[in-house]
């Protein structure tokens, strides 16, 4: 009697131990792969920090060549607006406009009031740099807020797979 009742509790205390060997095996794989979950989200972050540090890099210049150019253009403007103003001036008398021949209707002036000439085209290169930097003004913002919301989720996920680890080691 007492040894089937040893021999009962010796059977128990092996599958109990077979149990707890296969429970071991089980959460040091569920480690192993937390752990290689963690390094993968690190070298996620790493090569995304990376990415937009060299992105930054790039917006930063964009807008700063941008910025000058929007510069050099309105100094450009400024400088032919004051030479026409003044060759108008000059001009206007120095010339006696020759008499219209007959198969016209009206005096040819040219075609500078339809295409703005220079000073439409410098005026429209103007308005695209100030639109090429509105445009990555809000690209940068928006690369930076993708970038946080990435960062602060992968935090997220790491801590919580670390303290999945020290749960399952204990």
């Amino acid at each position: 009697q007492t040894r089937k009742e040893k021999t009962a509790g010796v059977e128990s205390l092996s599958a109990r131990k077979d149990e707890l060997q296969a429970s071991i095996a089980k959460l040091t794989e569920d480690i192993a792969e937390l752990t290689q979950a963690i390094a993968d989200l690190n070298a996620a972050v790493a090569k995304a920090t990376e990415l937009r540090n060299a992105e930054k890099a790039k917006n930063t210049e964009t807008i700063a060549d941008a910025k000058e150019a929007q510069t050099a253009v309105a100094q450009a403007l400024a400088v032919l607006k004051e030479f026409y103003a003044k060759a108008a001036e000059a001009t206007s008398f120095a010339q006696q406009q020759p008499a219209i021949p007959e198969v016209f209707d009206s005096e040819y002036k040219g075609m500078q009031t339809n295409n703005g000439g220079v000073v439409g085209m410098l005026e429209v290169i103007e308005s695209d740099f100030a639109r090429l930097e509105a445009d990555t003004k809000a690209a940068e913002s928006s690369a930076q807020r993708e970038y946080d919301e990435f960062k602060a989720d992968s935090t997220t996920d790491k801590n919580k797979k670390a303290t999945d680890i020290e749960h399952k080691t204990a």
